[in-house]
């Protein structure tokens, strides 16, 4: 499922498709916003998205086998709810 997808199942419930993309992009802007900031998401009965730093390590260029450091950096961690997939 994309984007595009979302949007053109909300379209047939909002008044038309330029309505409904703007509805899906306020919703991952809002979400994106808040895990910048540090926030958790939760979406209840779906998961929670949370910001995580991951630790400097070690690795290698697989092309020439270089040793470097991998620098920390941020990434989104995904915890599917408990019953996501009970119904």
């Amino acid at each position: 499922m994309t984007k595009r997808d979302i949007v053109v199942m909300l379209s047939k419930i909002l008044m038309s498709k330029r309505e409904a993309y703007g509805f899906v992009n306020k919703v991952f802007e809002e979400m994106s916003n808040a895990l910048k900031r540090g926030q958790k998401v939760i979406i209840s009965g779906f998961g929670s998205f949370n910001v995580i730093e991951t630790k400097t390590k070690n690795g290698r260029n697989p092309k020439t086998g270089e040793k470097l450091i991998i620098a920390p950096m941020k990434k989104i961690k995904f915890k599917q709810s408990k019953n996501f997939f009970e119904e």
